[in-house]
């Protein structure tokens, strides 16, 4: 399949769908912590999926592979959030479970996709 767009990537869909799970899944959390702990991982979320648009955008091998690193960072983030959010009572750890394997698999694929423009770089 030819990617033509960074929509086109199997890591971005994934990415997004994590992001669309968490925003329904933090609509219940208490509100007073809309500024808290509800935006701090909804922004690692779209984080993530951002930063694989923006490192396709830039067109460059070298500067993609940063974008997504940074990726990887905001999906620790999150992960890290998730827990937390489950150990402080907001949510039933039974409801972070699938997240977080939704995390590791969005993990290995980000790994994944890093190696092969690294395999890519040095075969040219």
């Amino acid at each position: 399949m030819e990617i033509s767009s960074y929509r086109d990537l199997k890591v971005w869909q994934e990415a997004m769908t994590l992001a669309e799970r968490v925003y329904r899944l933090t609509a219940s959390f208490p509100k007073d912590e809309v500024y808290g702990m509800t935006s701090q991982i909804r922004r690692a979320a779209v984080s993530i999926a951002a930063n694989i648009a923006e490192g396709h955008g830039r067109e460059h091998s070298g500067s993609f592979i940063q974008f997504l690193r940074i990726a990887q960072g905001s999906l620790k983030e999150l992960e890290t959030h998730l827990m937390l959010s489950s150990r402080v009572g907001f949510v039933p750890a039974v409801e972070v479970e699938p997240l977080l394997r939704q995390c590791d698999e969005l993990g290995r694929m980000l790994r994944s996709l890093i190696r092969s423009i690294q395999r890519r770089q040095t075969d040219d």
